[in-house]
């Protein structure tokens, strides 16, 4: 099992000819993933070839959908264009919008969110500024490294990308169901709840790493979803208890204002609701060992 990707699911990727959208889109395709097409309106009709796998340009993201059946896009554009391609996404109806560009205006973001909003939620959006989902064995949309863990029983969700990978490694030898990077802009598409109510009712989940990190409350309304909610066991970490206050650390996010927002107010209010917290990623990975008996 896994949650919103696997083997069948028919990905295409928004500025797949440019630079970053063709590196990524070959080792996607290395993983596995089903890449059924590339979006850029002023390549249709064209094809690009990845070592043998010839790859279909199509005009829109509509017409992408209509002759491959795609239900993924992941959106490698440039920045001032990113809301463009993000709409044209969620007007097309594609059930999932990956969105990786980092740089994006806060404003863009809460614009495409609400346009998703408007159209009832038909597309979950992913990010951005983030590195993407990976169903191990399966099907990796995004930029995760695809050989740094294997398929298994930990489902992840996680703000930071270099984090992700770094848990994906540490255990990697029990596995993941499925990590994903939700990213860390003030406004994301996809929140820790979301993805903690998605494992919870993935029954090939075991147990749920959770990593946050300094600044604002998602990981406060987080914890107390997990207590409501949430029986699988959760482990997690927050990147930040080092961080001074009143400073902006990494991701536009991570902004600490009085006590709220601070990795200490953070890991109180996991632990209050009984998720074991790391002080470190490698101490957190050795609780998730722990409590799986791995």
């Amino acid at each position: 099992m896994a949650i919103w990707l696997n083997k069948d699911s028919k990905v295409i990727v928004q500025g797949m000819t440019g630079a970053t959208g063709m590196k990524h889109t070959k080792l996607m395709l290395g993983d596995g993933t089903n890449v059924v097409g590339g979006v850029n309106p002023r390549k249709a009709d064209t094809t690009v070839d990845f070592d043998g796998t010839e790859v279909p340009v199509f005009g829109t993201v509509a017409e992408a959908i209509e002759k491959t059946g795609a239900n993924v896009s992941v959106i490698f554009v440039p920045e001032k264009f990113t809301k463009a391609a993000v709409v044209e996404a969620i007007d097309a109806e594609i059930p999932l919008a990956v969105v990786i560009t980092e740089g994006i205006a806060v404003h863009d973001t809460a614009s495409f969110w609400a346009h998703a909003k408007k159209k009832g939620n038909k597309t979950r959006i992913i990010g951005p500024n983030c590195p993407g989902i990976i169903t191990p064995g399966q099907s990796n949309v995004g930029i995760i490294p695809g050989d740094i863990t294997k398929p298994g029983r930990i489902g992840l969700v996680s703000k930071s990308g270099t984090l992700t990978y770094q848990m994906m490694y540490e255990l990697r030898d029990i596995g993941f169901s499925t990590a994903v990077g939700i990213g860390g802009d003030p406004i994301i598409g996809t929140t820790h709840i979301d993805a903690l109510a998605a494992f919870q009712d993935d029954p090939e989940t075991e147990l749920i790493v959770m990593i946050g990190e300094i600044g604002g409350d998602a990981e406060e309304r987080a914890a107390a979803f997990i207590k409501e909610n949430v029986t699988k066991p959760v482990v997690g970490y927050v990147a930040g208890f080092t961080a001074p206050e009143g400073k902006t650390m990494g991701h536009a996010g991570a902004i600490v204002s009085g006590s709220s927002g601070t990795a200490q107010a953070k890991k109180e209010a996991l632990e209050a609701a009984g998720v074991k917290v790391g002080k470190t990623p490698t101490e957190t990975a050795k609780l998730a060992r722990e409590i799986l008996g791995g």
